[in-house]
């Protein structure tokens, strides 16, 4: 699954007893009604996060990972590739918009209208 958006926070690393080590990021989503979504990256993918900056908007490839413990069942989104969002512009650049003007009208129709 993927999922586009901006980073809106990156956490420290975790490191656990039996030397599980996960990092959790945050990133909003560009809808309508914008969402925080927390993924988490785990053992080697830990520093993929590093190579982009809080505001940056990046494309999540993730899986969907569920689990049950002592009766409680936990969801988590583990992500396993980031890429820069191609479709942004790139962060403190603006995309150039075009002007475009409506072509000249003859006014050779009786009624006014250009078609």
């Amino acid at each position: 699954m993927t999922i586009t958006g901006k980073v809106k926070a990156v956490f420290d690393t975790q490191t656990f007893g039996s030397g599980f080590t996960k990092r959790e990021f945050v990133i909003t989503t560009a809808e309508q009604y914008p969402q925080d979504v927390k993924f988490e990256l785990v053992k080697d993918k830990t520093g993929a996060i590093d190579a982009y900056k809080v505001g940056q908007s990046v494309t999540v490839h993730f899986n969907v990972r569920g689990n049950e413990h002592q009766g409680k069942y936990y969801v988590s989104l583990q992500a396993w590739k980031l890429e820069a969002d191609q479709s942004a512009p790139p962060q403190n650049q603006s995309a150039p918009v075009a002007k475009q003007s409506a072509p000249p009208v003859e006014d050779n129709d009786p009624d006014g209208l250009p078609f």
